[in-house]
């Protein structure tokens, strides 16, 4: 399944056996996708939260 990449507007590829919850990288640009929820033919992404290093904080 295909979704475009909100950034750049890339096809992004949606493996048919992904999971709510995993990411998906834009092949063009390298943006983190995450997919927030998932029914039979659809898909909805959303951009993935990045988690910073803490340094032991």
């Amino acid at each position: 399944m295909k979704k475009e990449c909100q950034d750049c507007g890339a096809d992004i590829n949606v493996p048919d056996d992904a999971l709510v919850g995993e990411i998906v990288t834009c092949p063009d640009c390298g943006a983190d996708f995450e997919i927030a929820s998932k029914a039979q033919n659809m898909v909805e992404l959303k951009p993935a939260e990045s988690v910073g290093e803490d340094w032991g904080q």
